[in-house]
């Protein structure tokens, strides 16, 4: 199949409200020509509008979206060169792996010889060939995806938009998806938009991610940026895992209820801390040593997780609840068991206080 390169998708103040309820405020963003973009967060975060509103299902109340520079707001659906894959797929049940796919070609007038033609060169590119003449009541859900995303390729559209398109698939199957959609995604060059909340499915799949909470965005940026340097508490506790641990202004810097100071150096562009920050630090960036290694907060271990090279281990230090990622390698913690904890802020984040998530 031939593909040309991906268009690029500008979305510029764009606000929707459902009655009393504001699902997107003001939102703006723009996605590079065959970028892969991930619109991650929470049920209820406005991510799913936002593909809605780009396909055409939504009418935004105020905002513009562009494609290639071309305003397409008052374009119907089919007219927006637009190819969508939906949660359920949306498979014509009654047709078989062929008719599926040659259904747009037919509604836009393509010739049969050429219709045919686009439908093997799109069973190949999805590893499907030999397929066409199964009914979809008769292939795996993994199966499924594949010809729902072969039937949105196959029109050569210039965008493609994925509305939770893995949810429905075992952990497994769902992992090797996921690279088989950044292949073909490479092979392409197709503008992505992959609307999710599994935050690993954004990290592993998008070249950038745009995370959005209560209508708004609250960062975009490549999965490295918004792991690394989170804009705010609520993308800090998104984003991967972390413990938020209350801290006195200082200096010295000191955490609430601990009997020593903390020694380090912060974060460069960590603000100075103000009476009710919280020091964020991931759990990985956390040690457990013996009780009897000096330098650290004595802590109880009070539950464990085995997780192969991992081990994930909740201590409580100080009346604090603090969740540590070990290596297996160095030692495999048990319930009761007294430990050392130990970390340097220099590889933590001073933020306001979180509010519920």
């Amino acid at each position: 199949m031939v593909q040309g390169a991906g268009q690029s998708v500008e979305i510029q103040g764009l606000s929707k409200r459902f009655g009393d309820v504001v699902a997107l405020d003001r939102v703006s963003l723009t996605v590079r020509p065959g970028e892969f973009m991930a619109l991650l967060g929470p049920s209820g975060s406005g991510k799913t509008t936002i593909l809605m509103a780009v396909a055409g299902f939504e009418q935004a109340d105020t905002g513009a979206i562009r494609i290639g520079g071309r305003a397409i707001d008052r374009l119907p659906p089919h007219k927006r060169d637009i190819g969508v894959v939906f949660q359920r797929y949306a498979l014509f049940p009654h047709m078989t792996v062929a008719e599926n796919l040659a259904y747009s070609l037919r509604r836009r007038g393509i010739a049969a010889a050429e219709t045919a033609r686009r439908v093997e060169e799109a069973l190949a590119l999805v590893k499907m060939e030999g397929y066409g003449a199964r009914g979809v009541d008769q292939l795996s859900g993994g199966q499924q995806q594949r010809v729902a995303i072969a039937r949105a390729l196959i029109f050569r559209p210039a965008v493609l938009l994925m509305d939770e398109p893995m949810s429905a698939l075992d952990k497994k199957l769902r992992e090797h998806m996921q690279m088989e959609l950044r292949l073909l995604h490479r092979e392409l060059g197709a503008t992505i938009i992959l609307v999710t909340h599994d935050q690993e499915e954004a990290l592993s799949m998008a070249d950038r991610v745009a995370l959005l909470h209560e209508g708004r965005l609250r960062q975009m940026g490549t999965p490295a940026e918004l792991y690394r340097a989170p804009a705010d508490a609520f993308v800090a506790g998104f984003i991967g895992r972390n413990n938020f641990l209350p801290i006195e202004a200082g200096p010295p810097l000191r955490l609430r209820g601990c009997d020593g100071d903390l020694v380090g150096v912060l974060a460069e562009d960590s603000a100075a801390p103000r009476p009710g920050d919280v020091l964020a630090i991931r759990p990985e960036h956390m040690a457990l040593l013996p009780p009897e290694v000096p330098g650290g907060e004595p802590c109880r271990v009070l539950e464990t997780a085995f997780g192969g090279a991992r081990q994930t281990v909740l201590v409580e230090a100080a009346h604090h609840r603090i969740t540590v990622e070990a290596a297996v390698s160095d030692h495999l913690w048990q319930p009761g068991q007294a430990a050392s904890l130990h970390f340097n802020p220099r590889t933590g984040r001073i933020f306001p206080a979180p509010g519920p998530q």
